[in-house]
C-alpha cells in the first residue's frame, strides 16, 4: 500500500465487515467518529480508551476490564514475535500471517 493512503481505508471494505463481528479493541488516536459509527451500524463494537476531551460513553465493566488487559495481550504477542522470530512484514492477508506464524513455530 502506498505511503499516502490512509491506513483505515481497508477497514471500510466489505470483506472486513462481513468477517468480523463482536468487539474490537483499538487505539483512540487511530479511530475517528465516522469509523466508529460505521462499525456500530455493522454490528461491531469498538472499544477504545476515552480521550480526556470526549464525553464518557456507557461501557460495561467487562469491556473496561478487556481494555485494561489489552496491554498484557500486546506484551505477550510482542514476546512471541521476538522468541519465534515472526517479523511483521506488512501481511496482505490473514492467510499470509497464519502461514508465517506456523512456519516460525515449525522452525
Amino acid at each position: 500500500m502506498p505511503g499516502n493512503v490512509d491506513d483505515r481505508e481497508p477497514l471500510y471494505s466489505e470483506p472486513f465487515v462481513e468477517n468480523v463481528k463482536g468487539k474490537l479493541c483499538g487505539d483512540w488516536g487511530y479511530i475517528d467518529k465516522q469509523l466508529f459509527e460505521f462499525f456500530y451500524m455493522n454490528g461491531i463494537w469498538l472499544l477504545t480508551k476515552i480521550k480526556s476531551n470526549v464525553r464518557n460513553s456507557l461501557m460495561s465493566v467487562t469491556d473496561k476490564t478487556m481494555l485494561r488487559k489489552r496491554t498484557l495481550v500486546e506484551s505477550v504477542n510482542d514476546e512471541l514475535k521476538n522468541i519465534a522470530q515472526i517479523g511483521h512484514s506488512s501481511y496482505r492477508s490473514f492467510t499470509s500471517l497464519i502461514t508465517n506464524a506456523l512456519r516460525s513455530n515449525a522452525a
